[in-house]
């Protein structure tokens, strides 16, 4: 069963596609916005266990060098249409 969660991710000014460019890259990266407010990008990511979640957050995502700052939101329960 798949784990996801949604990373809300905060990025230095006027880098938020080179952000977006960059986490599409990444395989369990399944979907990236770059929306206004807050936060300037929000990724979901699926991976087969909370660990790997935690790995790709630590050791690819808060990697990108043009990221400031993350929060991060497991997904505990949903619905697709």
């Amino acid at each position: 069963m798949e784990t996801g969660a949604f990373v809300f991710i905060q990025t230095d000014i006027g880098a938020e596609m080179k952000v977006f460019e960059k986490l599409s890259k990444i395989p369990e990266v399944k979907e990236v916005y770059v929306v206004y407010g807050i936060y300037d990008v929000i990724a979901k990511i699926e991976a087969n266990s909370l660990e790997k979640i935690r790995e790709i957050i630590i050791n690819r995502i808060r990697r990108i060098p043009e990221i400031r700052t993350t929060s991060t939101m497991v997904i505990v329960e949903g619905t697709r249409k």
